[in-house]
């Protein structure tokens, strides 16, 4: 396998990470503000990054209703996994498996030694073998790519911008300068939300095509991923509404097809439409064949 290095997502992992760093000085100075005290916010959002960066490939994996699984319970697909990774030139990942219906996959894990690939018994059902392989190389080029803890680490301020959008009124009362720096911090958390919202999902957009040229490497089978993508696509129209909501709306970033819910859901897209990343995986088949 000749793994080429993207330097697109590499330079717009980069640039992102830079600017949610600018961000986060910004927002610990309003914060300093708002709280009166410089060392308090420091020790909550450095408590908070620690605990996320640490932890948040089992908070995803509970949230998701997920659960790790060993090889006598699903051996094909441990067998399947380990013969990816060693493509992939990867330590085999931590195997994980939700039980709904929702027909999906995602990849969680701050570096190669502690990833995990988790995928549901709805995707299980329903991709032949070449489809599957396609799927988990995906997840597996996330983790290669190193993406995925990129992901972790962008959402961080956006979590803590919201919480404080919703909930930093309850805590004006304890501030000594009055109620203004209460509204101060609070449109600032809106401000930063919505930036580190947007650069989030740019970079996920970014990160999936580079992810489907990777499956194509590991698999030599571009085809068979798209094949895929229209088969996961076709099933969540089918999938009752409360399968979509349970505990999804959180890891879009991280799935490799996006639970969606309307239009406005569509422009915040973490992924690029389906039928974009399924011509370009067509256009690639025909480049290797001719090759």
């Amino acid at each position: 396998m000749q793994w080429d290095t993207d330097w697109g997502l590499r330079g717009r992992m980069a640039f992102t990470m830079f600017l949610l760093f600018a961000l986060y000085v910004v927002f610990v100075g309003v914060l300093t503000v708002y709280f009166g005290d410089f060392l308090f916010p420091m020790i909550m959002l450095g408590g908070f990054a620690i605990a996320q960066f640490f932890f948040s490939d089992k908070l995803a994996l509970r949230g998701m209703g997920a659960r790790e699984v060993s090889a006598d319970e699903y051996p094909e697909l441990h067998r399947r996994i380990e013969r990816l990774s060693q493509q992939a030139d990867l330590p085999k990942p931590t195997v994980a498996v939700a039980d709904t219906n929702v027909p999906n996959a995602f990849a969680t894990g701050r570096n190669k030694k502690n990833a995990t690939v988790a995928v549901t018994t709805g995707l299980l059902r329903t991709l032949d073998d070449d489809e599957l392989d396609g799927v988990l190389a995906h997840e597996l080029a996330h983790v290669k790519n190193r993406d995925v803890m990129v992901m972790t680490i962008a959402s961080f301020l956006s979590t803590i911008a919201f919480f404080i959008v919703r909930w930093g009124w309850l805590f004006g009362g304890n501030n000594r300068q009055g109620g203004a720096p209460v509204i101060v911090a609070i449109a600032v958390s809106i401000v930063v939300w919505i930036v580190s919202f947007l650069l989030i999902r740019a970079l996920s957009r970014y990160r999936e095509y580079t992810a489907d040229r990777g499956a194509a490497v590991i698999t030599g089978k571009p085809g068979a991923l798209a094949s895929a993508l229209v088969s996961i696509d076709g099933r969540m129209d089918r999938v009752p509404d409360q399968d979509l909501r349970d505990g999804s709306a959180e890891m879009n970033a991280f799935f490799i097809i996006p639970i969606s819910a309307g239009f406005l859901s569509r422009i915040a897209s973490t992924h690029p439409p389906t039928e974009k990343r399924i011509d370009r995986l067509r256009e690639l088949e025909r480049e290797m064949e001719t090759a």
